[in-house]
């Protein structure tokens, strides 16, 4: 077993496997990649559908709850991240969207000098392989590639798409073009009809190298420091505890969660929480778990008098059909995420910049709890559904660890709608909702308003907003970016405040929630991540 390296990256997610790929293209650098999960040859995670089978698996899945959410009337809200090669890439549902220029220029006005959108927009760019093909926008021939399936989406997204300039907003063919704003088609991760995860797109290319190592199932307990410097991490592994030296840095690619979590329990966080629980205190850094941020959204379904994805999904018949397109020409319905159309819209005219996500899905789910849904078993009959969250919420919640034990999962409070900000725009979103279904040509099409259903007045949709909304799996920014040590974690290269060796690189870092799925942003940092590793490295 290796017992040192040169970097030694925690997290075999999306973020590590980005890392991992780019430091070891200097052959003379050793990498070590540290995975608590297991292998990602599944056909479940491989097929781009089987999403909803890894849902609830927990053997890939951390499947974190959060604390009792008092907006959400002490309702719990299931979280699942990956624990696997790929991490939460590889049980995602593949959506690519980088978020809009504002987002990053915020970020640089944070403090972050080089993180506005001039800065990051050629890292999106170097990591793709676009189908549009290769533009002053996007990328071709780099290591993820991105789909294009505005030919092969569901004929009623295009219902939905009508609808648009007939509410005042325009219809984009790019999320990730020049003007992302409207309503459109999203594109997903895949590639020749596989999840195109960074585990496919980075990992196993190079896998074969050297230099570098790939340790599944490992652990890791603690970050173990000399002083100030981080010198390596202590792990389990096969029920033996182990140690992995680095001779240049830790990379903490451990997530949302998981980063902030090892931290703390190495000792780097809030001074009197790290007390509370016996841990000697490394370096005070309070903003460790705070900052937490995510999306959070509801869904309207209804019912339709064309077919939908149920008709397809739901009948052993069609699942056959399905299956066998597949196996000819990786095409139909098990080649793509059920989250087809969607858009970016301004909730109010005056507003700056889109505050609105909508996601258009031509399936429902409304016969099963979510514990039981299956994207291979929608409803018996023809029916969409309509969501929406908001792009910036204002609200901020917390994480922490409630024992020194590293196994624990921490406790986890989203803080939903904790601003009137929030709650106005989700007001504001649940109206937009209604009015898309009542437009034609989507509404020639609806039978009926299935969920939250027509007995309930605009007036209680707030109340039913509150009953049913939920995440949307996009927790960042426990690990925050900025220069200030007392509100964040790491500076603009990454680096821990206050510490040597020890950097974290994934969605914790971001300064604030970008707008839309983070998936995309997530890689990008990932990439100018190991681009300020490399620089320091030669530097010196």
């Amino acid at each position: 077993m290796i017992e040192e390296a040169d970097y030694v990256i925690v997290g075999a997610g999306t973020a590590g496997c980005v890392v991992a790929s780019r430091l070891s293209e200097d052959p003379w650098t050793k990498v070590a990649m540290l995975e608590a999960g297991g292998s990602d040859l599944s056909l479940m995670i491989q097929l781009p559908i089987g999403y909803g089978r890894t849902f609830f698996d927990r053997r890939i899945n951390w499947m974190f709850e959060t604390e009792p959410v008092a907006s959400l009337g002490g309702r719990t809200s299931y979280w699942p991240r990956g624990k696997v090669v790929g991490g939460s890439g590889s049980i995602n549902a593949m959506v690519h969207v980088r978020g809009f220029p504002h987002d990053y220029d915020d970020w640089a006005a944070a403090g972050n000098p080089g993180w506005g959108w001039d800065d990051v927009l050629p890292y999106f760019i170097r990591s793709e392989d676009h189908d549009l093909g290769r533009s002053a926008w996007h990328g071709q021939g780099g290591p993820q590639h991105v789909t294009d399936i505005s030919a092969r989406a569901h004929p009623l997204c295009d219902r939905f798409l009508a609808t648009a300039p007939e509410l005042g907003h325009r219809i984009t063919p790019d999320f990730n073009g020049q003007d992302g704003e409207g309503f459109g088609i999203y594109q997903i991760n895949t590639r020749g009809g596989w999840r195109a995860s960074t585990a496919n797109a980075y990992y196993w290319p190079v896998r074969q190298r050297r230099n570098l190592a790939l340790i599944r199932h490992a652990r890791v307990m603690r970050v173990v420091f000399e002083g100030r410097r981080a010198v390596g991490v202590a792990y389990l592994h096969r029920g033996r505890e182990k140690m992995i030296r680095a001779r240049r840095e830790v990379v903490l690619c451990a997530g949302a969660i998981g980063s902030p979590q090892l931290l703390q329990v190495s000792g780097v966080g809030d001074g009197e929480l790290l007390a509370r629980h016996g841990i000697p205190v490394v370096a005070d850094l309070p903003a460790v778990g705070r900052n937490l941020q995510d999306h959070i959204a509801v869904s309207y379904f209804y019912r339709t008098s064309v077919p939908t994805l149920n008709n397809v999904l739901r009948p052993m018949i069609g699942k056959l059909g399905a299956a066998l397109r597949y196996m000819v020409d990786r095409r139909g319905p098990l080649s793509m995420s059920v989250n087809q159309a969607g858009g970016f819209v301004r909730a109010r005219p005056e507003d700056p910049h889109p505050t609105l996500q909508l996601y258009f899905s031509p399936v429902s789910y409304t016969r099963t709890p979510i514990a039981a849904r299956r994207l291979l078993n929608p409803d018996p009959f023809p029916a969409f559904l309509l969501s929406f969250n908001s792009c910036r919420p204002t609200s901020r919640g917390h994480l922490a660890i409630t024992t020194p034990d590293p196994f624990a999962k921490p406790e986890i409070h989203p803080n939903y709608l904790a601003t009137e900000h929030d709650l106005a725009e989700a007001e504001l979103g649940t109206r937009l909702l209604r009015a898309i279904a009542a437009t034609r040509p989507l509404a020639d099409v609806i039978v009926e308003e299935l969920v939250p259903g027509p007995q309930m007045p605009d007036e209680g949709l707030i109340d039913d907003f509150r009953a049913r909304a939920d995440t949307v799996y996009h927790p960042t920014s426990t690990c925050r970016m900025g220069p200030d040590p007392a509100t964040s974690v790491v500076d603009a290269r990454l680096r821990v405040h206050g510490l040597v060796g020890l950097r974290v690189v994934d969605a914790s870092i971001f300064p604030s929630i970008t707008s839309g799925n983070t998936n995309a942003p997530t890689v990008m940092v990932a990439e100018k991540g190991a681009a300020l590793l490399a620089e320091d490295r030669i530097l010196g």
